[in-house]
């Protein structure tokens, strides 16, 4: 199991429109080679992260286009370009 962690800011005046993008892409993200699950996290401040918990092993490199394409669409309300990171899953514990 992987986490892409991406770390974004939305700009402040944007923040419903960011929030009615993202709702809009569902579909496109959740089709993602081997996504689990996903989550978007926004404070007041519009600092956000992504948190995708993704089958292990390599994407294919048509999946590095479409992120790229969906943090395209999302653009026009960030402050600047996301930070994104890939990472091993050490723990994933849900409640029971």
């Amino acid at each position: 199991m992987r986490a892409r962690v991406t770390r974004y800011k939305v700009r402040s005046d944007a923040i419903a429109a960011a929030r009615a993008e993202v709702e809009a892409m569902k579909d496109e993200i959740m089709a993602l080679h081997g996504m689990r699950q996903f989550l978007s996290v926004l404070n007041d401040a519009g600092e956000g992260y992504v948190v995708s918990l993704l089958d292990a092993g390599e994407a294919p490199k048509e999946d590095a286009e479409r992120i790229r394409a969906l943090w395209g669409r999302m653009a026009p309300h960030l402050e600047a370009p996301p930070t994104p990171g890939e990472y091993d899953v050490l723990a994933w514990w849900e409640a029971e």
